[in-house]
Formats: C-alpha cells, structure tokens, sequence
C-alpha cells in the first residue's frame, strides 16, 4: 500500500506527533509498505531522508519552535503522480491538512485524520490569544474531522470528546504505540556517571518538550518540594523548549540547581539509558491526547506520577503501575511521589512489572495493525465504489446506445413510411396520367 502522511512536525523536531509520524512510518516501511512523509523543513534536519518532502517554512514561529509552511509548490503534484498514493493521511487539520485534504479530493483519494492534538491549549502561541480564537479552533478541528473518511483517536478519552463535539465521521481508537524493544534496555548507571548523578540517588525523571501547555511550571515546583524533603534525590528533565528557563529559575530559587539535571534531547541509545537512570517518571501535562511519552516510560519498567487527563487515565492505574491523581495538588503530588520512594523493593518491583505490561499493551505492532485495517478497508470501499460508478456508467451507457438505437430504428421506419408513400402518390400520379 502506497501511504502519504502530512504533517506540520517532524523530525528533528521533539514532540509527541512528530515521534508518532515517525514511528509509524518506521513499523508500516517495515512491513513492506511504502510511505512518503510531507512535512516542513527543521533546522538540522537529515539530508539523506528517503520518501520525505520538505517543504519550505518560517522557523520558530512567534517564538516557537515550531515551523509554519509556506505555500506548497507544483514540485508535490509531480511526487504524487509518481508515487501513486492509495491513502492519504493528514495529522493536523491546518497549513499541511488543507492540502492533504485537496489532495484527497483531488485523486478521490480516502483521507484518513489523526486528532492528535488538543488544539486549544496552544492558542498561546497566537497573538491575539482569547476565548473566540480557542472556540475557532475547536470548530476548525471538528470540521475538517468530518471533511475526513477516517478519524483516529489516540484514546478512549478523545473519542468522546470527539463525539462530545459533533463529530460525525468514523472514529477509530489508535494509540501511537510503543515501540518497547528501543527502551527495555538500558545502562542507566553509565547515563548517572556521564550526568554526574549519585549511584544512589533515587531520580525523577521527565521526557518532553519543555513548553507551558505541559504544565512544567507545576511540575517543576512540586519536583523542587519533593527534592527539598528527600535529600538523596535529583531531578532530571530530558527535552529543550521555552520553558527551561522557568524551570531552572525555581530550582535556582529553592536552591537545588545541583540537583537539576536537563539532558537536552537525546535518542536510540541515549534516551533508553536516560530512562533506565530514572526511577520514577514524573507528567502533569493536561494537554495530551495520549500518554505516549508514559508507555516509553513504562516500557523502561518505570512507575509514574500524573495528573488525571485525556490520554493520561488510559495509562496510568493509581496503585498500579503508579498513582493518578484527581486534583492539581503540589502537596498531593509530592505526597505521591514519596509514596512510590518510600515502597519495599518487593513493591517497587510489582509496581515495575505492572509497567512493563502496561508498555506491552500499548505494543506499536498492535496500534499498526489497527490502523492498516482501517486503510485497507477505506482502500478497497473506494476501489468498490468506483467499480459500482464505472458499472453504473456503462450500463447507462448501454441504455442510452440501445435507446439511440431505438430511435435510429423509429426514424428509418419514418423514412420508410415516407418513402411508401412517395412511391404510392408518385404511381397514383402514373396511373391517372
């Protein structure tokens, strides 16, 4: 199958659409599909990417680091009759989704729409940030939803809000599964001595984009009230962004900067063994629409500490494999993270079991094999579909040839009779003459 994702994020780019794009395409080139990634150009990105347009963009976008595409060129139509695409699919519904969806309808191609994201929770990086723009928004975002053949959800919770909202296409349930085999190894005590960590300290931990809607200020000011009651322990952020600055002025404050540690963004090896560092993973973000940064987390054997969300609760079970909580709370949060430090090893070792299933049923295989039925049928109702239009042509087209036929036929025979009659009136004619 010929696959075509767009996408306004993507590698090198840190975040959890990007990493879903490219994970997907990484397991659907792996079971021998292919995929051509459209996406906007990066600073550092690759230069020997294979099926992956960049499209020029404004970088850092209102202080962001994010690109803004500019008007796609005539080079895209020229790639897509040569690659000859079966589905198209679109993870955003502005800039790169408007032309996934004139594409789609352009080739009568099947588009299929990834609600990654709750939109609204990024109108900060708009000016002009205020109710009506969040309102415009959401409306965008449903609109082109039902523009679409297929929506994919990321979880249970978005699919209701989804529905919540008025939207009316299919609706599919498919995580951006984790690829557990890159993070159940491990060195984590080569990642503490290269990042000057106690052997023994016992480390919270976080992976994402440093940026407000993942709620890092909190985090951060909890992480600082935990560390200033257990004095064995260290924080340690792995991501870059806007807020690090914020980050590292409360543990400047709480004078704990020696206990920060902000790894910057790390990947493959690096990033298994900075999670097999850790031993508790640490998400107060209220803006996911998946825990997808908690299964890898998970896949390490890491217990987690959240606040209750959208694409959290699928994830995390209090006592569990961690503690969800219900209420922003820097005492309840910090509460729960000495809980977790304070289990016998026996405990800490179900908590870390638990995990590990948990990873497991989040599996990339298992959310693939969802998403490449949902394809396959779109594929083949629109091949039918077409079938039944080309039926329905050619039988209108034979009708309308026996019909022609029909009046070829009343013609000659009005020829005909006005022949006879000729014939009769001109012997008439012989006969009285």
């Amino acid at each position: 199958m010929n696959i075509v994702m767009l996408t306004n994020t993507f590698t090198p780019h840190i975040g959890g659409v990007a990493r879903s794009v490219e994970a997907f395409t990484a397991e659907y080139r792996r079971r021998g599909h292919r995929v051509l990634v459209v996406a906007p150009e990066f600073p550092g990105m690759p230069q020997d990417e294979i099926d992956v347009v960049r499209i020029p963009a404004i970088q850092n976008f209102n202080g962001s680091d994010f690109s803004v595409v500019l008007p796609v060129s005539g080079l895209l139509t020229v790639l897509l009759d040569e690659f000859a695409p079966d589905i198209i699919h679109a993870h955003h519904p502005y800039l790169l989704g408007v032309t996934a969806l004139r594409v789609a309808r352009y080739r009568s191609l099947p588009l299929v729409f990834t609600h990654h994201t709750l939109y609204e929770e990024y109108t900060h990086y708009v000016p002009g940030d205020a109710p009506k723009l969040r309102r415009f928004i959401i409306e965008a975002a449903i609109r082109y939803a039902n523009l679409s053949d297929q929506v994919f959800a990321p979880s249970e919770s978005i699919m209701a809000l989804l529905r919540e909202r008025g939207v009316a296409t299919p609706i599919t349930v498919v995580a951006t599964g984790v690829q557990t085999e890159r993070f159940t190894q491990g060195n984590g005590g080569r990642f503490r001595v290269a990042t000057g960590i106690p052997e023994d300290a016992f480390v919270v931990g976080h992976l994402g984009r440093l940026a407000p809607e993942k709620n890092l200020e909190f985090l951060a000011e909890a992480a600082a009230a935990f560390l200033k009651t257990t004095s064995w322990a260290h924080f340690l952020l792995i991501g870059t962004g806007p807020s690090e600055m914020t980050i590292r002025q409360i543990f400047s404050r709480e004078g704990l900067d020696a206990r920060l540690h902000i790894a910057g963004i790390l990947e493959h090896e690096q990033l298994a063994d900075a999670l097999h560092a850790m031993n508790l993973f640490a998400f107060a973000s209220k803006s996911e629409t998946q825990g997808m940064v908690l299964t890898e987390a998970m896949a390490a054997g890491l217990p987690v500490v959240a606040l209750d969300a959208c694409g959290v609760r699928e994830v995390v079970r209090d006592y569990k494999n961690g503690r969800l909580l219900h209420a922003q709370s820097i005492k309840a949060f910090v509460s729960a993270m000495q809980w977790v430090a304070g289990l016998p090893a026996k405990q800490v070792r179900e908590l870390e079991r638990a995990a590990l299933d948990t990873a497991e049923a989040f599996s990339m295989s298992h959310s693939a094999d969802k998403a490449l039925a949902c394809y396959t049928n779109l594929r083949d109702g629109i091949a039918a579909d077409r079938l039944e239009q080309e039926q329905e042509q050619e039988q209108e087209q034979e009708q309308h040839w026996h019909h022609l036929l029909d009046l070829i036929k009343v013609e000659w025979e009005i020829l005909k009779g006005i022949g006879s009659a000729t014939d009769a009136a001109l012997g008439a004619d012989e006969e009285t003459g």
